[in-house]
């Protein structure tokens, strides 16, 4: 099977490997780990049963994400395929080639870890909750932005997916998620004969 840049994954097919909450989890989760990790981690980090996991492991390996590494005793051990440290990347195509379909299912997973993570975290004893060591956040924004606002906002993010991409060291002993989502809106149109700025008064 031939590398693949993780930096652009553009193949429907793999897309929709990663259509799973599950098998999210366990991408981020290899990564989190160093690439590299036995079911048993895996089902430790995720709280989940180890054999609930071999489905979506082997979705994952067929699919040429992961690979199975070796085998320790009875135990599988798995690691992200491609070359280098960087996270999973996606690619979107358009055109008659178009993997948007296989995008939007990622989306919706992503978001729905994402939505897990933030309940789950609610629950935590300790967790900081403002200052400039806060660790749970979600917010939703809307607002104009010009060609060189969208080159920082990119950077930003970019920034942010480095950060909270890190494999476990030493001094760096906070698991944390990051998802979001940025998107242009269609501004609605001004309705035929309305004024946005009269004022009417009934």
């Amino acid at each position: 099977m031939s590398r693949f840049d993780r930096r652009a994954i553009d193949d429907p097919r793999q897309i929709r490997a990663l259509s799973s909450a599950v098998r999210q989890e366990i991408v981020d989760t290899l990564a989190a780990l160093g690439g590299k990790a036995s079911v048993a981690d895996l089902a430790e980090q995720l709280g989940r049963p180890a054999d609930g996991l071999y489905y979506h492991l082997r979705v994952l390996t067929d699919s040429g994400l992961v690979r199975q590494s070796e085998t320790e005793g009875a135990e599988r051990r798995y690691r992200l395929a491609g070359e280098g440290d960087d996270p999973l990347r996606l690619a979107y195509r358009k055109g008659a080639q178009s993997n948007l379909p296989a995008v939007t299912g990622f989306a919706r997973a992503l978001l729905q870890v994402a939505g897990r993570d933030f309940e789950a975290a609610l629950e935590l004893e300790g967790i900081a909750i403002d200052g400039p060591r806060r660790e749970l956040w979600t917010a939703r924004n809307k607002g104009w932005l010009s060609a060189q606002d969208l080159e920082e906002v990119n950077r930003l993010i970019e920034r942010l997916n480095t950060l909270v991409s890190q494999p476990q060291a030493a001094g760096r002993d906070r698991l944390a998620s990051f998802a979001f989502v940025l998107a242009p809106i269609n501004p609605r149109p001004k309705r035929r004969g309305h004024d946005p700025d009269s004022k009417r008064f009934d």
